[in-house]
């Protein structure tokens, strides 16, 4: 029964939305209704429509609630929509969650708003569970959620998907919310991996000719498929270093079909994606890879995507060009670890020890992550 709530959680709250244009209003008569069913159904039975049930419930719940706060005769006509979705087949039942991914990740909100409210409304993720992925405690959370939803009504942000000519600008802020909160997860929240390849089929499934969203789901999976080798006990393993037949290589083919997907002008998910395709390659062709970043750093103007092309130089076998090239960003990312890690490992193969552990002890310097802080201690330390 969990499973039928996350899997019917966003659905049934898009539809509710859509009926009463009312984020707030709609997530209390979703949780009534999950409510009832977790009362109702271990006894009665899962229905034979679960979403159906849900919505109808929810439905009734929020007509009770209009009533009760005296405000029927103001509300009741957003209830009176042509659809009839009580007793239907659940096939049939409005899918709403791309208006609903829209709303929550609209330019009026913040970034950890639009990330916040994106888990929470179209994930089912709990405000506890939401508070604990982002460090910060519960009621912090739950303050940030309803500043959100309030922003939602109080600025009239529509439920809907933007037309044609804003789609591409506001696609490309979902597809930034979704890889954020995988990123979250990468960085040690195994569940949010999940729940953000999770969010990437549901934007998938909505939008099925997007190249860019087959470039998301194609990069995540494919990061993803290597998640049980990147870890030794409690030790980072290098790409190189990695045991590949720890690999999920179901998960990698996925990732290679995704990516050719991704066709047409390469937006810079499909570029990241054939990146992170092109690293699974025994050998890595990387004279392809540093060009598919020099593609991207073109298209982006980041100083991390330069940081990275100077990484598949290196790999490809010009360290010391690699060298110069992370050195011109030396002003820019000054504060970034990886600048200075990755300028260590340089430094290391080029024979020029002193000033490799210098730089590995400035990445230490700037590293948090415990994990990340054993592997280059190990690495300075091991400097003649």
């Amino acid at each position: 029964m969990e499973q039928v709530f996350r899997d019917e959680w966003g659905r049934v709250l898009a539809v509710l939305v859509g009926l009463l244009r009312d984020l707030d209003l709609a997530e209390d008569a979703v949780q009534a209704a999950f409510a009832t069913a977790a009362e109702r159904w271990p006894r009665d039975g899962v229905p034979a429509n679960p979403a159906g049930w849900l919505v109808r419930t929810a439905r009734n719940h929020a007509l009770d609630q209009l009533r009760r706060a005296r405000t029927l005769a103001a509300k009741l006509p957003l209830l009176d929509r042509p659809e009839e979705v009580a007793d239907v087949d659940p096939s049939t039942i409005p899918d709403e969650r791309l208006e609903l991914l829209f709303t929550c990740c609209h330019p009026a909100l913040a970034q950890d708003a639009q990330v916040a409210l994106t888990l929470r409304a179209v994930g089912g993720l709990s405000t506890e569970e939401i508070a604990a992925a982002f460090l910060v405690a519960p009621e912090t959370m739950k303050k940030r959620l309803t500043r959100a939803k309030r922003k939602v009504a109080g600025a009239g942000i529509p439920f809907r998907v933007p037309p044609d000519h804003l789609l591409p600008e506001r696609l490309g802020v979902v597809l930034a919310v979704v890889y954020l909160v995988y990123n979250q997860g990468y960085a040690g929240r195994v569940d949010l991996e999940d729940e953000a390849l999770r969010l990437g089929r549901v934007l998938l499934a909505l939008m099925p000719d997007e190249a860019e969203v087959h470039g998301l789901l194609a990069l995540m999976l494919a990061h993803h498929a290597r998640r049980a080798a990147r870890r030794d006990g409690d030790d980072l393993v290098l790409l190189a270093d990695q045991d590949r037949t720890r690999w999920d290589h179901a998960q990698l083919a996925e990732a290679r079909r995704h990516a050719d997907r991704a066709i047409g002008p390469r937006g810079p998910y499909a570029l990241q994606a054939a990146v992170a395709v092109l690293q699974t390659a025994d050998p890595v062709d990387w004279e392809q890879v540093a060009a598919l970043y020099a593609e991207l750093a073109e298209r982006t103007g980041s100083p991390v995507v330069r940081l990275n092309r100077a990484v598949a130089v290196a790999e490809r076998g010009d360290t010391a060009q690699a060298l110069a090239l992370v050195d011109a960003e030396a002003g820019r990312l000054d504060g970034y670890p990886y600048l200075h890690s990755t300028r260590a490992e340089l430094l290391r193969r080029l024979g020029r020890h002193d000033e490799a552990r210098a730089a590995y002890g400035r990445a230490l310097a700037l590293t948090t992550d415990e994990r990340e802080r054993r592997f280059l201690r190990r690495r300075r330390d091991e400097q003649p």
